[in-house]
């Protein structure tokens, strides 16, 4: 299982589209920022998309990428948000972006439907994997060689993360700020975004 980075700066990528659902990218953005914040290594937290131009998102939120995927260089963690993955995302050149990074040793973490764009480009293949609760039976009809565990919050398969729907990507950007630093800085963070779910319904 990867541990920390060794180096002092490294960049976390985290990717939109048109379609995309707002809280799959922004709930871990908040952890990995405040992550960011908080550590003594440079840590940069980007908004990574096929072009410069603002991308709306799946209930109308539009969201300026810093960078276009050709001016992405190299990336420690990639986060695939989910909502609308479509024919166009998955015949584009994204996935072999996907595939490119993941040979080069990035951490590839997907939430929701996210999941379905690492099936594509095989990055799923002999692991287990989770993705939104309405989506579970479509990702192992579709993809037999994953093994699909759909009552997860999120699933650690070592090189590849994926997480359930939407609020299910904080828990699992708090499990990467575990992982890749401390059990002590993973809380210091929940503590400041205040994340402490007890759902009044």
């Amino acid at each position: 299982m990867q541990q920390a980075p060794a180096m002092d700066e490294f960049t976390i990528a985290i990717a939109l589209w048109d379609g995309v659902e707002e809280l799959d990218f922004a709930g871990p953005y908040e952890v990995l920022a405040a992550w960011a914040r908080y550590a003594e290594r440079d840590i940069e937290v980007v908004i990574v998309a096929d072009g410069a131009d603002p991308v709306r998102c799946s209930h109308g939120l539009r969201v300026v990428p810093d960078r276009t995927w050709d001016e992405l260089d190299e990336a420690v963690v990639v986060v695939m948000p989910g909502g609308g993955v479509n024919d166009r995302l998955v015949d584009g050149p994204l996935v072999g972006h996907l595939q490119c990074l993941a040979a080069s040793g990035t951490l590839m973490t997907s939430v929701c439907t996210g999941a379905f764009l690492y099936a594509v480009a095989g990055l799923l293949d002999g692991k287990p994997a989770t993705t939104h609760w309405g989506s579970v039976e479509s990702l192992a009809e579709q993809f037999d060689a994953i093994e699909v565990r759909p009552d997860a919050r999120f699933v650690d398969a070592g090189d590849v993360v994926t997480a359930a729907g939407v609020s299910a990507g904080i828990d699992m950007a708090l499990h990467l700020v575990e992982r890749l630093d401390s059990n002590e800085m993973a809380r210091r963070v929940r503590r400041y975004i205040q994340y402490d779910p007890e759902p009044p319904v």
